[in-house]
């Protein structure tokens, strides 16, 4: 028997016979499960709510793209995409001052479709659109699996373009590089992040699973590099986290094999425990090098070690 004589046949599977009702069955399996609209989109998304107040009406999800902690809204429907619910995403991403736009339907009509489009070309680098179908699929016997599919998306190469002729600085587009390169390394060789952009800034955060509670890689002041777990839920969580962490401080630093700084930060909401290294964004390009792979080592040693931590104490 052949190869092509062993393959299955794909075959769709009608949504609305895995998820009854869009509001009480769709809405909660997609808020669970954002992390598979974020691999597709190249996006870390994090959940913060849903069915979250707009005026008289309500978004069906709220969350947070960790890489650059940017707002995001999800709209979605079990039906063929219709103005209603365009107008809805429009007052949605307004009132929540929204930077990520994200519309998932199971079949897109050309004129929202290109309604997205137009949007994403007539804005600039800091909101963004995307229209995503799902589909369910099966092969044979087997249980069917979701496909998100994303029918229009910013063009990130043209808004990359738009903003570097505006406003960002030499110094800024080197951090953007720099990032770009090691967020490809952890996501292609590690499946450590779904993010496939960086952005202009000395810093990149990426999701511990746990919202608002990530690891970061920092360029500090005075020429200090530090990769983080950082902690940015509201104050009494956050102190109160870290001091629990504070208790387990040998076994993790053992664990780490390294000193960690612990920074409660007393007068700000958030809290740190960090590992720091000497360099900045300046550096040599061969001590750039060096520093991109001082980073992915400890993130994944910090991934790795607090993860167990983390699961059990949020």
């Amino acid at each position: 028997m052949t190869n092509a004589q062993q393959l299955g046949k794909l075959v769709s599977v009608d949504p609305r016979k895995i998820w009854q009702h869009e509001a009480h069955d769709f809405t909660p399996w997609l808020a669970e499960n954002l992390d598979l609209l974020g691999e597709e989109l190249g996006l870390d998304l994090e959940i913060e709510d849903t069915e979250s107040a707009v005026g008289d009406f309500f978004a069906d999800i709220t969350a947070t793209e960790s890489g650059r902690k940017a707002k995001v809204i999800v709209e979605n429907q079990l039906v063929t995409t219709d103005h209603n619910h365009l107008g809805q995403l429009m007052t949605y991403a307004s009132g929540q001052r929204a930077d990520i736009v994200i519309w998932v339907a199971t079949e897109f009509r050309d004129e929202h479709r290109q309604a997205l489009d137009w949007l994403n070309q007539r804005t600039d680098d800091s909101l963004e659109f995307y229209g995503v179908t799902i589909n369910v699929k099966r092969i044979g016997g087997s249980h069917p699996a979701p496909e998100f599919r994303p029918v229009a998306f910013p063009n990130a190469w043209q808004k990359a373009t738009k903003t570097r002729e505006r406003d960002i600085s030499p110094r800024r587009e080197k951090q953007r590089v720099f990032f770009q390169t090691l967020v490809d390394e952890l996501r292609t060789n590690h499946g450590f992040t779904n993010a496939k952009t960086a952005h202009p800034q000395g810093w990149h955060w990426f999701s511990s699973g746990h919202a608002k509670i990530g690891y970061c890689a920092v360029f500090g002041e005075q020429s200090r590099v530090r990769v983080e777990l950082y902690l940015d839920r509201d104050s009494e969580f956050n102190k109160q986290l870290f001091d629990s962490l504070n208790e387990k401080r040998a076994e993790i630093e053992q664990s780490l094999n390294e000193t960690l700084g612990w920074e409660r930060l007393d007068t700000r909401k958030s809290s740190r425990i960090a590992l720091y290294t000497e360099g900045s964004i300046d550096s040599s390009e061969r001590d750039l090098r060096e520093l991109r792979e001082w980073m992915v080592e400890n993130l994944l040693k910090f991934k790795e070690v607090f993860s167990p931590y983390l699961a059990d104490l949020v």
